[in-house]
This record gives C-alpha cells, sequence and structure tokens, in this order.
C-alpha cells in the first residue's frame, strides 16, 4: 500500500512540478515578448534627431556602430529586465534594470553567453553570471543591430522549488502516517486469520494415520462471523474439522473391530492348530502305508506354517492394540550374537559375518521381541538369497543410538517393491522368490516392533547390496 501510494505521489507531484513550469514558463515569455516590443522604442529614441549632425557610421551607410552607446530604457520595463546590444560580433551595451539609486550589475562576463544567443525571435535560457538564469529573446534591427532583451527566472524557479519541496514534505508525511496507520489496520484486520492459521497448524502436527485420534482444536466462535470474510474461513474450518473429527472416529471404531477380530481369531485358531499337529505326530508313530505317512507328514507341515501365520497375526493384534512392552536393558551385541548363530545352523550354505564393538551396546526393550526382530532380518536374508550369499550383521552405537544392520550380497529389492517392503503381506517377485514358505509378515512385524521401542527401521537395495537398518535409543542406564 505505501509502494502504491508512494509511486501514485511521485507521479501527481512530477505532474504538478512539469505543468507548474510550463505555465510560468509560458507567462515570462508572454511579458518576455512584450518587454522585446518595447525595447527598440528605447533605442530609436537614441538615434539622432534630424537636427543632429549624423555620426560617421551614419553618413558612409556601415550600418550600427560598434561603439559603445548609452543603455536607454522605455518606460513599461520590469526591474531586472535585462537589455544588451549586438554590433558586428560584440557587445555595445549590456544592463539590467535595476531600482532607482541602485547600481547596474556588471555583465561583462555574461558578454559570451549573450553573443551565443540565436536571433531569431524565439525564447531561449541563458545564464547571467550572479545573476542567474534568464529567459531571453533576439531580435534584428534595421540598422544591423541585434538587441536582446530578457526577463529573469529567479521568481519562477524559486516557485517551482518552494512546490517542489511542499510536494515532497507533504509526501513524506503522508507516506509515513499511512505506513504506521496501515500497518496497525492491516495486523488487527489479519489477527483473526492468524488465530485461524494457528488453529490450522495444530491441527496439521496431530498424528491422524494411526491410533485415536482427538481433535479438541476449533476456531474461536469470535472468529467465525459469516459476515466477513475471515469468519467464513473459520466456520468452514470448524465443519471440515467435525467432518474430519467424525471420519477418524469412524475408522477408528472400524480398525479396533478389525484388530479385535484378528486377535481373537487368531488366539481361537491356535487350540485346533495345536491339536491338528498333535494328532499328525501321534498318528506317524503307527505304522502306516507310505502315502498316508506323506500325507499326515504334509499335514503337520502345514500345520505348522498355519501356526506360525497366526503367532505372527496375534503378535502384530496386540502391538496394534498398544499392549505394553517389558522394559529392561538389553545388551543388543551378545542378542545378535545367539541371533546370527541360530541362523548359521539354520542356514549353514550361507556366508554369515559378525561385526560388534567389544563394549557392550544396551538398548532398554524387549529382549524376546528385539531377538524376533533380528532373526526376522537374518530369515529374510537367508530366503530370498541364494545359498552361498554373503550376510554381515553390523552393531554399533551412532550418538544416541544403536545402530544394527543387515546387509546381503543378493540379486536386490525390486524398485516398484521397495515402497511397500515393510507392508503385512508383501512378497517379492522372481528376483527375491519365496522358497521357504514366507507369510510375507516378518518385515511387517520388524517394523511394528521397532515403532514400539520408538525406534526406526529403512531399507536401501540394489542389485548385490540390500542393507536393512534399525536404529534403536541407546539405554540411559549402560550397566
Amino acid at each position: 500500500m505505501t509502494t502504491l501510494l508512494a509511486l501514485a505521489f511521485l507521479a501527481v507531484g512530477i505532474t504538478t512540478v512539469v505543468a507548474l513550469t510550463k505555465t510560468l514558463n509560458g507567462q515570462i515569455d508572454k511579458q518576455l515578448t512584450a518587454a522585446a516590443t518595447r525595447a527598440p522604442k528605447g533605442y530609436d529614441n537614441h538615434k539622432p534627431k534630424p537636427t543632429e549632425a549624423p555620426t560617421a557610421a551614419a553618413d558612409s551607410g556601415k550600418g550600427c556602430s560598434s561603439e559603445p552607446d548609452q543603455d536607454t530604457w522605455v518606460l513599461g520595463q520590469s526591474i531586472g529586465t535585462l537589455n544588451a546590444r549586438l554590433c558586428d560580433g560584440q557587445v555595445t551595451s549590456a544592463s539590467v534594470l535595476s531600482e532607482q539609486g541602485q547600481t547596474s550589475p556588471d555583465l561583462t562576463d555574461a558578454y559570451a553567453n549573450l553573443l551565443a544567443v540565436p536571433v531569431d525571435g524565439g525564447a531561449h535560457t541563458i545564464e547571467l553570471c550572479d545573476q542567474g538564469a534568464y529567459r531571453v529573446v533576439a531580435r534584428q534591427l534595421d540598422d544591423g543591430a541585434v538587441l536582446i532583451t530578457g526577463l529573469p527566472l529567479e521568481e519562477t524557479q524559486e516557485t517551482v522549488l518552494l512546490l517542489t519541496i511542499v510536494v515532497g514534505a507533504a509526501t513524506v508525511l503522508v507516506l509515513g502516517s499511512v505506513a504506521i496507520g496501515g500497518t496497525v489496520i492491516v495486523r488487527r484486520a489479519l489477527r483473526p486469520l492468524s488465530r485461524v492459521a494457528a488453529t490450522a497448524t495444530r491441527v496439521s502436527q496431530v498424528r491422524l494415520d494411526r491410533g485415536e485420534v482427538e481433535l479438541p482444536q476449533r476456531v474461536d466462535e469470535r472468529d467465525t462471523d459469516p459476515r466477513t470474510e475471515v469468519g467464513q474461513v473459520g466456520a468452514a474450518l470448524n465443519r471440515m474439522l467435525d467432518h474430519v473429527g467424525e471420519a477418524l472416529e469412524a475408522r477408528h471404531a472400524s480398525e479396533t473391530q478389525v484388530r479385535q477380530f484378528v486377535a481373537d481369531a487368531s488366539h481361537e485358531l491356535r487350540t485346533p492348530l495345536a491339536s491338528i499337529r498333535g494328532y499328525a505326530e501321534l498318528s506317524r508313530r503307527h505304522d502306516l502305508p507310505e502315502d498316508v505317512a506323506h500325507l499326515l507328514g504334509r499335514m503337520e507341515s502345514e500345520a505348522h506354517r498355519m501356526s506360525g501365520l497366526v503367532e505372527d497375526l496375534l503378535l502384530l493384534a496386540r502391538l496394534d492394540a498398544g499392549r505394553p512392552l517389558e522394559y529392561q536393558p538389553v545388551d543388543l551385541s551378545s542378542l545378535v550374537v545367539d541371533a546370527v548363530s541360530d541362523a548359521h545352523a539354520a542356514g549353514p550354505r550361507h556366508g554369515w559375518r559378525l561385526d560388534v564393538p567389544e563394549e557392550p551396546v544396551v538398548v532398554t526393550g524387549d529382549r524376546a521381541r528385539l531377538h524376533q526382530v533380528v532373526a526376522n532380518l537374518l530369515a529374510n536374508a537367508r530366503t530370498h538369497t541364494p545359498e552361498g550369499t554373503v550376510v554381515t550383521v553390523t552393531v554399533a552405537p551412532s550418538g544416541h543410538e544403536a545402530e544394527l544392520s543387515v546387509s546381503d550380497a543378493g540379486p536386490g529389492i525390486p524398485p516398484e517393491l521397495l515402497p511397500h517392503i515393510f507392508e503385512r503381506f508383501a512378497r517379492g517377485d522372481g528376483s527375491r522368490s519365496r522358497t521357504a514358505g514366507s507369510t510375507g509378515l516378518g518385515l511387517a512385524i520388524v517394523q511394528a516392533v521397532v515403532t514400539a521401542h520408538r525406534g526406526s527401521v529403512s531399507v536401501a537395495s540394489e542389485p548385490g547390496r540390500t542393507t536393512f537398518t534399525v536404529r534403536l535409543p541407546l539405554s540411559a542406564d549402560p550397566g
């Protein structure tokens, strides 16, 4: 607003000054024309009368005389009027009409400027040394002499300067007042919008992707007046928050029902699955035909696999429900050593490398669940890489966190699968084939357990190298 107003004042000021200057110069030119018309009368009055003896120049018919003559003035000329006479490229006389009793200024230093005035009858501006700027007109007389008449521009310039100062001062004063007053008014007018924005900011900081979500934030009633634009925005935001809150409540209720169903179903399935496995093992103790024994073995194998799936689903349901874990100091280095030993026994044809520091790396958490995290990562590397692949497990402290990484030199994870690798029932394609009955829940359990321990898990993969990195807060009590 201040910038636009400054541009407007600048345009008005320049236009006013230019118009006033043009008007005043026009008035000076009119006065100059009248003064130039009167000036030859004084020159004519100075010519010799018929009874006087003519000069030598007049007798010889050579035109004007270059001899200096007395200044002559006609009535009606104003104080400060310039009167100069040129003859044969010389200034024969030059004076400024002064008030009675005052000495006419010496214009000798201005002769060069006077000689440079074009003899075209038009008005021109020149500098008359100490007398300042003059508006002059030069006319040639019948005898060849050039008569220059001029009027001072001092009063005109002072008027224009005064107007410029007044306009400039008024502009600065008004702009300052507008800047201060406008800032106060605009800030006061936008204060409700700032409160609406603050409410929206608080809502944007709430986690809405999982769990029970409450949205108590609402725009204050004073900022929901439908008669103002800001009030309309505040009212619309409140309506939107109401709809979002209802949708989140419905989503949470649906998720709770699904989790409860999964937990109940998993819990109920554990007993019949255990019975199937028991009956299958009991039946194999008897002498049975080979094909029947084979079928019972397959039933037992699938029962084991289904039991593992049910246990994983039950664990995920409990973690989603926020079941508390056991928190105690856990030596991550020792836990990884045990998990790698188990993985070596399960996959002797893989290469297993272990890199742990000499000092214990202690975190706070549930040892059984953390062991399951490491075991799932190692099983994932063993299952989805060919025999002979080297798998490296590294544990190291990193700032206030413990960093656990599992790297393998396998074929890598397809790029299109990477964004979904931690989702439930996510499986790779042929590049990481499922050869050992993977349920697709191992990495989902890893993420759920690590998140429950206030940690994070990430993956980076390219052909020839895949690395899963787990970060967990270090324990405050390393003992």
